[in-house]
């Protein structure tokens, strides 16, 4: 708060009447506009924030790590201070929403914690639509710091898009689970649960034995009822989702899949709702 210097502080649980406040407020800002067909709205990226802007995104990597030269990197100390003069009083006169959610099914050994703030109703909206609420989730931690934590500003704005693409920034902490992204609104550089989470969540299952991919899954059905479950992973534009979604089958997930050894068997989730 004393960074990015927000006019207010909501923070939004699991009810019905805070998702819709998120919705609603989307409208107000100007961010998204109603369609004629009742509950559906769209937004529009400013024209220079069309796609991932991957020479952006940087991992921030202590003095002593070196991943070499094919991982885009920035030295820890250098890029929070880069970051951290676009984030200040990059919400001056905005709203800062506190968002929670939970990567996979909720009450689960799957569920991973995340913690999104953003001072973009567009991006809180958008993440309900695409995974689940998690506040119930977070009242169970008792203290601990085992959650993802994604913060993100979509900077100073004309006509309800970011401006300041120049200073567009995605920088991503492994070492303290932590996303920064400052002066973007496309999904893919400013939702901290889709790519970015996926990041971290692939650190996590390395360091706890388990998989986090780039998968579908599905359930194709066979002879006698029978129901057989597989993931399949394709490059992005590959066919993921149009696979997953072959008529008369099983969707279970069509983009990340969490992969987990229990009682001898592998199972899987869609991290996404």
């Amino acid at each position: 708060i004393q960074l990015c210097k927000p006019a207010k502080v909501t923070m939004i649980t699991d009810s019905k009447e805070d998702i819709a406040y998120v919705r609603e407020l989307a409208l107000i800002n100007g961010e998204e506009t109603k369609l004629k067909m009742e509950g559906h709205t769209i937004h529009f990226d400013g024209y220079y924030d069309q796609g991932r802007d991957k020479a952006s995104t940087k991992y921030l990597l202590s003095k002593d790590v070196d991943w070499g030269i094919k991982v885009n990197s920035i030295e820890k100390e250098k890029g929070l201070k880069e970051m951290y003069s676009y984030l200040d009083g990059s919400m001056a006169g905005k709203e800062m929403l506190v968002r929670f959610f939970s990567l996979g099914p909720t009450n689960s050994v799957f569920s991973l914690k995340a913690l999104q703030i953003t001072d973009s109703a567009y991006v809180a909206h958008s993440e309900d639509l695409l995974y689940r609420q998690g506040y119930g989730e977070f009242k169970k931690l008792n203290g601990s710091s085992d959650f993802f934590f994604f913060l993100h500003s979509a900077g100073r704005l004309e006509n309800g898009v970011s401006v300041d693409i120049d200073k567009r920034r995605i920088y991503i902490d492994l070492e303290e689970n932590r996303v920064y992204s400052v002066n973007n609104q496309y999904a893919g550089n400013s939702l901290g649960l889709k790519k970015l989470a996926f990041r971290l969540a692939i650190k996590k299952a390395n360091e706890e034995g388990w998989l986090a991919e780039h998968m579908f899954i599905m359930g194709v059905h066979g002879p006698g009822g029978r129901v057989t479950y597989f993931t399949g992973a394709y490059p992005s534009a590959c066919g993921k989702t149009s696979t997953a979604m072959i008529p008369g089958q099983t969707v279970v997930g069509d983009d990340i899949a969490y992969l987990k050894k229990i009682n001898g068997a592998i199972r899987a989730v869609n991290m996404e709702s």
